[in-house]
């Protein structure tokens, strides 16, 4: 076994399991919480025990947690060679483009369709959802949709061949700067400084697009659990953060959520 790697699957029973259609794809979506809905949209491989436990503290902080099973096995343990095997199948998928530096992912239009259907079951204002790894620009990109207000980008790795790129379609990234500002509000990004998937580079970009409606922040690599199965520091909130009370990747766990209740319960 890889360092750093269980073998214990997550059951996920404590979340409801929906069968969700919309455009030309079919995705199960697991749902827990009550309050406004936030859509916690997962990294490569899938929706590991990490992912999940990330979606219950949303959940356990007020929010009704929509998750997305786009790739994977839901409830599967995190490891190198599922992570490969995952990886392979979303580079040939048609919903996903890796590799186009303007060209926003088609699955996209599930998401905001999801965020549509969620913010009607749940209320509030709005929407939030957060996007990781290969999905963490998805987030941004909900913002087309109306009913997405409340964006968090985790170690945003699309497109993989442009570390520079913002993998938007202009249009998209038109659309969304405008609505940034014509309705005040901000998007949120993470990183680790040392990432080689998610480079300073991409967050250069974004601030450069978006300006002040783009508030990113790269944690210092020291920050990264160490004795994980994957050495390049990466995932923020799932693999490789340090869950213990005073930790600067808990602390980052908690602005998140933080951000969420700013936009979705302003009262």
């Amino acid at each position: 076994m890889a360092k750093g790697v269980s073998e214990t699957w997550d059951k996920l029973a404590d979340f409801e399991r929906r069968r969700l259609h919309f455009r030309d794809w079919t995705r199960d979506v697991l749902i827990a919480g009550d309050g406004p809905a936030v859509i916690v949209i997962h990294e490569i491989p899938g929706i590991t025990p990490e992912v999940a436990r990330f979606a219950r503290w949303v959940r356990d902080a007020g929010f009704r947690v929509y998750l997305p099973s786009l790739l994977g096995s839901p409830g599967k343990p995190n490891g190198p060679g599922y992570v490969l095997q995952s990886s392979l199948r979303a580079c040939i998928a048609r919903e996903f483009a890796v590799l186009a530096a303007d060209k926003t992912s088609p699955i996209v239009d599930w998401l905001k369709d999801l965020a549509a259907v969620a913010h009607a079951e749940s209320g509030g204002p709005g929407v939030g959802a957060i996007g990781m790894c290969l999905t963490g620009n998805f987030a941004l990109a909900m913002m087309v949709e109306k009913a997405t207000l409340a964006p968090v980008m985790c170690q945003p790795s699309l497109p993989i061949t442009h570390p520079g790129g913002l993998g938007l379609a202009p249009e998209d990234a038109t659309a969304i700067r405008e609505r940034l500002q014509r309705e005040d509000l901000t998007v949120r990004g993470y990183r680790f400084e040392g990432d080689r998937l998610c480079r300073e580079a991409r967050f250069r970009t974004l601030k450069q697009h978006f300006g002040d409606r783009f508030e990113g922040e790269a944690l210092p690599d020291s920050a990264a659990k160490p004795d994980t199965f994957n050495p390049n520091p990466h995932s923020v909130v799932t693999t490789h953060l340090i869950d213990e009370q005073g930790s600067l990747t808990r602390q980052k766990v908690d602005e998140i959520i933080a951000f969420f209740a700013r936009r979705l319960r302003p009262t």
